[in-house]
């Protein structure tokens, strides 16, 4: 049993359990217990469109046929490069019945991006959009070993006729050497797939931390792993069948895999899902089924802050809600809960802890340091220790900085034909994470910044989520995203990018202006370009423009 004294944060726990049991099954026998246990229940609506569970295991089991027959052993990896649709939780179910792991694969990724994930996955088949195939899969997938090209529709499931905003424009198309997935299933109807015998240590899907720079990484999300993370979730924010689930975060990012596809699998809750982010589509399907649960990176809500939608549906029912992946201001928080009535609880994963590592508790507020004003992002999860471990080696004391160490069932064994990177990220099961951070005397984490993205400014330590929280005050500023460049005096200076909030304005002066008035014991100089109301995050603009990996490596 876990002792008190050595896991300080077990007191913020209430009625959530210090330790969870771990399965040494697989995710696809938890989705088959709902199955057989409520079989009529809505697993996924699409629009307006509701799925059952047996609907979607009877058509995952005549796509299973038709892999088996075509060739699809055990192991073998098939890519999923699909946006947030019904065919990616059937797509993860089929390859699982034939013994396959799914490589998700960012719709948004070009040739060049696709192929490095298919090659260093070794990938034999994919699933993909139809006008994916056409536009960029149909060219460049003769350099991978991708032998089953089966193609989907944004369309499908949905009436004829009715095509959703986010969907305009788009044709159903076929092309000469595809399978069409819905005629796979059908064709195979009522037929079961070959049995196959699947444990805990078996990887359930294959999800790659880089891929537009460097060497991909492919982490090895066991069905071990999987179930424990949606476990996590389940236990943590009280998800259970008569849940709704907002599907906000993509399906082919860690989180959208467990907090929504592996979550709904083993619970039963409902999974709202509509192609695309669109936040009007978003507010609508909230108000009208009522979602009561959301997760994903806080760029997405502030979207939605940023909409008018928001004022135009009655939002109060999404009372659980969730979000990691970048710092957190808590101007955000403020404006979530005077907007919606709801709390945003901060959180913390990797990929290589399949989502989840800490999350805050649910229905307490938000804490923030009152040294370097970064908001909490929770206590560490059951059955997980996380250490924090200084520049000299040792574990920190109480609000000594360091890096994140964190061990459990949720961590992966690894990465895939990656021996040497596997051994230098992974110590006797620990996750050296990179990131860095601080833990208080209850047990509750801080993280500063990514020990890569400290900037060294005239021999000052600055991190940049310290400059962001500063920047997000301002009343002009919508996001802001904060780098550091070359200097020839400071060696390395502070460069922001920021977008400002619809129908106001601010000039890059002004900005910095207000930044140095709340910085100045470090005398930084803010270089801040305004990226004045366009619709794109400013932290994809970093990404894009700079490379910065942080969006790719932290849930």
């Amino acid at each position: 049993m876990l002792q008190t004294d050595q896991y300080r944060w077990l007191s913020n726990y209430g009625s959530v359990p210090a330790e969870l049991p771990v399965t040494t099954g697989s995710i696809l026998e938890a989705f088959q217990e709902v199955v057989q246990r409520d079989p009529d229940t809505t697993l996924v609506r699409y629009f307006d469109v509701p799925l059952s569970a047996s609907t979607i295991d009877e058509i995952s089991d005549g796509l299973a046929v038709a892999m088996q027959q075509r060739g699809i052993q055990p192991g073998d990896r098939i890519g999923m490069y699909l946006q947030n649709v019904p065919q990616s939780m059937i797509a993860l179910l089929s390859a699982w019945k034939a013994g396959a792991v799914i490589v998700p694969c960012n719709p948004m990724f070009k040739g060049r991006e696709l192929v490095k994930i298919l090659t260093n996955s070794g990938a034999r088949g994919i699933i993909l959009h139809d006008d994916l195939y056409g536009e960029i899969a149909a060219e460049v997938l003769g350099e991978t070993a991708v032998e089953l090209v089966i193609t989907t529709s944004g369309l499908d499931f949905l009436p004829e006729g009715e095509v959703p905003a986010n969907l305009a424009g788009t044709q159903k198309q076929r092309f000469a050497g595809t399978e069409d997935l819905l005629e796979l299933a059908e064709a195979h109807r009522g037929q079961k797939p070959e049995p196959v015998e699947l444990t805990s240590d078996d990887v359930a899907f294959m999800v790659y931390t880089s891929g537009t720079t460097g060497a991909p990484k492919g982490a090895m999300n066991t069905h071990g792993n999987g179930y424990f993370a949606a476990n996590l979730y389940r236990e943590w924010m009280k998800i259970d069948t008569d849940s709704v689930i907002l599907g906000l975060a993509p399906l082919f990012h860690v989180t959208g895999l467990t907090g929504h596809l592996v979550l709904s699998m083993i619970t039963g809750a409902q999974l709202l899902l509509f192609y695309r982010f669109d936040a009007d589509i978003a507010c609508s399907l909230t108000e009208k089924y009522r979602a009561d649960f959301a997760v994903t990176a806080i760029t997405a809500f502030t979207a939605l802050l940023g909409s008018d939608a928001i004022k135009q549906y009655d939002m109060t029912s999404l009372k659980t809600v969730y979000s990691g992946g970048a710092p957190i201001p808590t101007t955000v928080i403020d404006q979530w809960k005077d907007s919606v009535g709801s709390t945003i609880h901060p959180m913390y994963g990797l990929t290589e802890v399949t989502s989840p590592a800490t999350m805050t508790p649910l229905g307490a507020g938000y804490r923030s340091d009152p040294e370097m004003g970064v908001v909490s992002i929770g206590v560490p999860l059951p059955n997980t220790r996380i250490r924090i471990i200084t520049d000299q080696g040792e574990e920190a004391d109480a609000r000594q900085i360091g890096e994140l160490r964190i061990t459990g069932p949720q961590v992966v064994p690894g990465y895939w034909q990656m021996p040497e990177k596997t051994a230098e990220t992974f110590e006797d099961g620990e996750l050296r994470t990179g990131d860095i951070g601080f833990m208080d005397e209850d047990g509750w984490v801080y993280l500063v910044d990514r020990a890569k993205d400290m900037i060294v400014a005239s021999g000052f330590k600055v991190w940049p989520s310290e400059v962001e929280e500063v920047l997000y005050q301002h009343p002009a500023v919508r996001e802001a995203g904060v780098i550091g460049v070359p200097d020839p005096y400071r060696g390395e200076t502070v460069k922001a990018y920021v977008s400002l909030k619809p129908g106001v304005e601010a000039t890059p002066e002004e900005i910095k202006a207000f930044a140095r008035d709340r910085m100045a014991d470090i005398e930084l100089g803010v270089n801040a370009k305004v990226l004045g109301g366009h619709r794109r995050s400013v932290l994809g603009e970093l990404a894009q423009r700079h490379g910065r990996g942080l969006l790719h490596e932290v849930v």
